[in-house]
């Protein structure tokens, strides 16, 4: 039986992150580091899902609650979170997630892209939904829900 070898093209790698009992995927290809959680400066007037700022290895970087930003209820670290780095334009943003489980391949057959209805705000968060196996993951659109100011 001969055996398909995929091309690069034809997948992508999400690390797959659990946000209470949700599976989200984030392309790979934007995390730059994956840390545990570590005490985390406020910063004064900001949204309140941002929940401030870490020194990593001497490089300052804002810190986003996942939960917060999906409107969900806050809930207290374990020793599961992590804080994913993730660059988007060139700028570096933690998100506090409460587990990361896995790196995944899809190919394109397996992600079904979602239709967004521009009046909604939410609707750019999440990019579409992959299929592993038969469970279903949720593809978020780091883009859509990460503002970066220059």
């Amino acid at each position: 039986m001969a055996e398909t070898v995929l091309k690069s093209e034809d997948t992508k790698q999400f690390i797959v992150i659990k946000q209470g009992k949700e599976k989200y995927g984030i392309n790979i290809s934007y995390i730059h580091n994956i840390v545990r959680i570590q005490s985390i400066t406020r910063v004064p007037k900001a949204p309140k899902y941002m929940t401030g700022v870490i020194n990593l290895r001497g490089e300052i970087i804002p810190v986003m609650s996942l939960r917060l930003r999906f409107g969900l209820q806050a809930e207290p670290f374990t020793n599961t979170t992590r804080i994913i780095i993730v660059k988007v334009s060139g700028q570096a943003i933690g998100i506090i997630v409460d587990e990361v489980e896995e790196v995944i391949n899809l190919r394109d057959t397996d992600m079904e892209m979602i239709i967004k209805d521009a009046t909604d705000e939410k609707a750019n968060y999440i990019s579409g939904v992959g299929k592993v196996g038969t469970e279903l993951v949720t593809l978020l659109n780091i883009e859509g829900f990460i503002v970066v100011s220059n």
